[in-house]
């Protein structure tokens, strides 16, 4: 018996969901000294499961690219090219409004800035542009949505694979000729962003590897085309049973690959490393094909609707929580002693006591999930789609 086709793959949003309701929930831990291995990146080469949430989340960003640009039939005008500018230009302003914010709050509540009077306070914390990170989550998804989407229009689409392999190769021997996988200042990788972007604009004021920078934002566009290659064999069958065909052959064959070829060149999320993009696009086709079974042609769907009230709204719940994320970790707790953020008086007065350091710090992590959740949920509920 044949599935019913559907006008749209419900799989979709969830997957979108999860990764977003995953970056929300590690990037909020009660206390960064404390948190459960599986929550944490892997220090250098290597994979965790949080290292795959932020590439999930891009790769299904390339099949979305390419159910949205089916709409004008892959037909470059102003008025699309105008669109896909406007887009690129907002994510990337709201991830640099989001990273001033986070300077002004923790200037304007540090200790640094405390003697001054309120206003001068105030203009000191808001002109913090001097240290202004200037790429990062949101700006990277930007360039790539923004390069692929006109890459996408311009170029055929049978020869995109070739483009993607033409990429992932050049930047493999850039990083052998350059010295790419080291950990230090030596790496031509910190070398072109401390040149180009300065130490005070990067990552950990330059100290370190900036993990969105510059050259790794070349493999990264190359992900998002092979997640809208991966839309593209999807769509073009009808059935879900061949959908679900499609993405279980295309996920093993990059996850294969990707492992393999690991040998030669390790799997590294700070870099970007081109088998990091080939194995992590592998296991999100894997997970998508086994959430479109489950869900869009076995029916099982109840479990799921935490995570479509996060798919729906992704971007926005993901800076909203952002956004909240700076507050409680920057606004004192009024009417206590000492002089403690919301944050870590939740932590540290409430929940580290009661279930102690790293049980303590996971369920911050879940309370703040939650939060974000009701406010997604509310959204969902009313039909309120805030499209970034």
């Amino acid at each position: 018996m044949k599935s019913k086709v559907s006008s749209r793959i419900l799989a979709l949003d969830i997957l979108r969901g999860i990764t977003i309701a995953g970056m929300l929930l590690v990037n909020n831990p009660g206390s960064w000294g404390h948190i459960y291995a599986p929550f944490e990146h892997s220090s250098w080469n290597g994979l965790t499961p949080t290292d795959l949430i932020f590439p999930f989340f891009m790769f299904i960003m390339g099949i979305s690219t390419y159910i949205s640009l089916r709409k004008t039939a892959f037909v470059f005008t102003s008025a699309v090219g105008l669109k896909i500018l406007r887009r690129t230009l907002l994510i990337w302003l709201i991830g640099l409004s989001v990273a001033w914010f986070s300077l002004f709050m923790r200037s304007l509540f540090g200790t640094d800035l405390a003697a001054l009077p309120l206003l001068e306070r105030l203009g000191s914390a808001a002109n913090n542009f001097d240290h202004l990170r200037i790429l990062g989550v949101m700006p990277r998804l930007a360039i790539s949505y923004g390069v692929a989407s006109l890459v996408a229009l311009l170029v055929k689409h049978r020869y995109i694979p070739y483009l993607v392999a033409a990429i992932l190769v050049g930047y493999f021997i850039i990083l052998m000729v350059g010295n790419g996988f080291a950990t230090d200042q030596t790496s031509i990788l910190w070398v072109v962003d401390n040149a180009i972007l300065g130490p005070n604009h990067m990552y950990g004021a330059g100290r370190i590897i900036e993990p969105e920078g510059i050259m790794s934002t070349l493999p990264a566009i190359a992900h998002v085309l092979l997640g809208f290659c991966c839309g593209r064999l999807m769509m073009e069958v009808k059935e879900l049973h061949e959908k679900v065909e499609q993405l279980f052959i295309m996920g093993a064959v990059l996850t294969f690959v990707g492992f393999l070829l690991s040998y030669g060149c390790p799997i590294n999320k700070k870099i970007w490393s081109p088998t990091f993009v080939i194995t992590t696009c592998g296991l999100a086709s894997t997970l998508l094909a086994l959430l479109v079974w489950v869900i869009d042609i076995k029916g099982h769907r109840v479990w799921c609707r935490f995570f479509e009230s996060f798919g729906v709204n992704p971007l926005f719940l993901y800076v909203l929580g952002g956004v909240i994320s700076i507050i409680i970790g920057s606004v004192p707790m009024p009417f206590v002693a000492k002089t403690i953020s919301i944050k870590g008086f939740i932590y540290a007065d409430l929940l580290q006591p009661a279930f102690g350091d790293l049980f303590g710090s996971l369920i911050f992590a879940f309370l703040f999930l939650s939060m974000c959740w009701s406010i997604g949920y509310v959204l969902y509920t009313k039909k309120i789609y805030i499209k970034i």
